[in-house]
């Protein structure tokens, strides 16, 4: 059985170094040896022909971008590298009926497995913010980034959050602050 941490599948293997290596110069359309945003979406692809979101490229960068400039290295392209494969073998395990999507109760299985326990009107909620064919299902850079903020928020939350009573009080800004903080 896969193990699951933050979300993403933790068992696949590093691939080779020169395959990485290979597909990070064909990534790198300028040769600048640092992979803009608009160069890793033009390499990704939902499993449709569709480039992937990208505010959800932005955000995978802004993950991986240890020297914040916006751009990801060879280094900081395997570690995302990495990171990618392991949501697809996560999102292939939920998209039960294999349609190259996820629908309402296949995220709420999944999110479940990650340890949230969230209502219907949540998940009506979430469908709607991240479905972006209006078909009622969320495409694979729609549920890494669906998760990807799910995690970051609840993270936030749990700082916020000292006697883990599932409740905090905070200020406006400092709530404007947590929803901002999301490194996109």
């Amino acid at each position: 059985m896969a193990q699951y941490q933050y979300g993403y599948n933790q068992q696949q293997q590093q691939p080779d170094q020169r395959f990485l290596w290979d597909v990070f110069q064909r990534v790198d359309a300028d040769r600048s040896a640092a992979i803009t945003a608009t160069e890793l979406q033009s390499a990704l692809s939902n499993g449709t022909w569709a480039p992937f979101n990208i505010e959800t490229v932005r955000l995978m960068i802004g993950m991986f971008d240890r020297d914040h400039n916006g751009t990801i290295n060879f280094h900081e392209f395997a570690a995302l590298w990495k990171y990618v494969t392991d949501w697809q073998s996560t999102f292939r395990s939920f998209d039960r009926d294999n349609s190259g999507s996820i629908d309402r109760n296949e995220l709420k299985t999944a999110l479940t497995t990650f340890g949230y326990r969230l209502s219907d009107q949540f998940y009506m909620l979430v469908m709607s913010k991240f479905d972006s064919a209006g078909r009622g299902t969320i495409l694979f850079d729609g549920f890494i980034q669906c998760c990807v903020i799910i995690h970051t928020l609840t993270e936030s939350f749990r700082r916020n959050d000292t006697n883990q009573s599932g409740m905090i009080t905070i200020g406006y800004e400092q709530f404007l602050t947590m929803v901002f903080s999301i490194r996109s």
